[in-house]
């Protein structure tokens, strides 16, 4: 797989045309929030022209749901996007359409990255990604790509990215109510691997570099880097964290004095510049002041905007192009508007469509995920998928706890379970036993931890954490 594919997860980046650092066309100061505001605008209108008429965003070969996380950050719901005033066909419901069907993802071994994508899009657009439909839970699909040996890697571990956007999803897509779903043991065990891959100069690259001293002795990219920082702050990294901190440094190091503009690995551009931001943006860290002010009073603000086609909206992916590019529009815009790789969804406007669509209930007969954790208190949780067949609208925890014992992927999830039947108090698990104030608790959702009963009520989609202690 080619580097833009992976760093785009899966999807080709729009090649370069020309490698000359251009500078682009920027006002003389830095932009202002009228600016901001005006550019935000004109780049919604502009990602509008690229629904199909279908109302689609997405399909083979295209992954521009992208616009969704853009268009979330930007303030416009993906609810309220529909071709021609076509409600029946607005961007969300196609987008629903399309993740619940049999034959998404169209690969029949696809990467992790399918599915950390499909969250982080379907979260900004009011899809609860756990909840797309009786039968496709795409958080519990993430957690089939836990790497058992070695614990806080999603897919591969020689494909770093599949870790950072799989931080990204599980911390960022969060419940219908703002609550985290994922339990802290899970992220961390992630953000133990980010650390571990950051390079010497305090950036990321696509591919490991952990236990690898020319890896992490190599120049580090700036696309990868926003998003390793998102990834930490989405899972609770503070932005003076000093592994945030070097990152940010890595990025103030590369800003280039005339323009504002990353000096990236493939020259100045849009889309890294937007990637970029957006890490800066998901700490915190305000991308027009203080390191990212250059001494000729420039942001990397300032040269997305003087990217950006007025007012038709689209931005270009370098200085010089004569026309915009729709994947780096949407880096550009995400990063202009303030977001990180997801935003929470707005309200719609359009009469009859909630913030959240989801599936309400299991259907009896139909196949299904969740996703499990048990921790026995020490920080190294088991991760999984437990696929299994409800035969009511709910089930038990102990009917989870069941299927988890040979339905689970990765296996091992549950390999002992006691009582094994009926309806009482779990008092072991995996041959830890309660004992005194120590107990096995459950939490749902990011509930609060109370204990752990094999009648306890779980319904669809609910990411269940068991952890055992005081």
């Amino acid at each position: 797989m080619s580097r833009p594919s992976v760093r785009r997860l899966a999807l080709a980046l729009p090649a370069a045309v020309g490698a000359l650092a251009l500078l682009a066309p920027n006002a003389t100061a830095t932009s202002t929030p009228a600016q901001i505001a005006t550019s935000t605008t004109n780049g919604v209108a502009y990602l509008k022209t690229l629904q199909a008429a279908d109302g689609s965003y997405a399909g083979p070969g295209l992954s521009g749901e992208w616009a969704f996380s853009a268009f979330a950050a930007a303030g416009t719901a993906v609810a309220d996007v529909a071709p021609g005033g076509d409600t029946t066909k607005n961007a969300r419901t196609v987008y629903r359409n399309l993740l619940s069907s049999a034959g998404w993802p169209a690969s029949p071994t696809p990467p992790v990255t399918e599915f950390e994508r499909a969250t982080l899009n379907a979260y900004a657009a009011g899809i609860d990604p756990a909840r797309v439909s009786a039968s496709r839970n795409l958080i519990a699909h993430i957690y089939s790509y836990w790497q058992t040996a070695e614990t806080g890697y999603f897919g591969p571990s020689a494909s770093y990215n599949g870790t950072v956007f799989a931080a990204l999803a599980l911390a960022g897509a969060r419940t219908q109510t703002g609550a985290q779903r994922v339990p802290a043991a899970v992220l961390n065990r992630a953000v133990t691997r980010i650390r571990a891959n950051q390079h010497n100069d305090g950036g990321w690259n696509y591919s490991k570099a952990e236990g690898n001293p020319a890896q992490l002795a190599a120049p580090s990219d700036i696309d990868m880097t926003g998003a390793s920082m998102a990834a930490l702050c989405a899972a609770g990294v503070p932005n003076t964290d000093p592994d945030v901190v070097a990152a940010r440094t890595f990025l103030s190091d590369k800003l280039l004095e005339p323009s504002g503009a990353f000096d990236a690995m493939y020259g100045p551009n849009s889309s890294s510049n937007g990637w970029a931001v957006s890490g800066l943006n998901a700490c915190g860290i305000n991308p027009q002041t203080g390191p990212f002010l250059t001494g000729m009073n420039k942001t990397p603000i300032d040269y997305l905007i003087g990217l950006q086609f007025s007012p038709a909206g689209g931005f270009r992916y370098q200085a010089g192009d004569a026309s915009p590019s729709s994947y780096s529009s949407i880096d550009a815009l995400r990063a202009v508007a303030g977001g990180g790789f997801t935003s929470a969804p707005p309200q719609p406007v359009t009469a009859g469509q909630p913030r959240w669509v989801a599936q309400g209930s299991f259907t009896a007969g139909t196949a299904t995920r969740l996703a499990l954790s048990v921790d026995t208190g020490t920080g190294a949780p088991k991760v999984c998928s437990v696929s299994f067949t409800p035969t009511g609208s709910t089930t038990t925890l102990g009917t989870v706890l069941d299927a988890a014992g040979g339905g689970a992927t990765p296996a091992g999830c549950v390999t002992g379970l006691l009582p094994a039947s009926g309806s009482g108090t779990v008092t072991s698990v995996n041959g830890v036993a309660n004992s005194g104030t120590s107990t096995w608790k459950v939490s749902v959702d990011g509930s609060a931890l109370a204990g752990a009963a094999r009648n306890k009520v779980i319904g669809v989609g609910d990411t269940i954490a068991l952890r055992y202690g005081v």
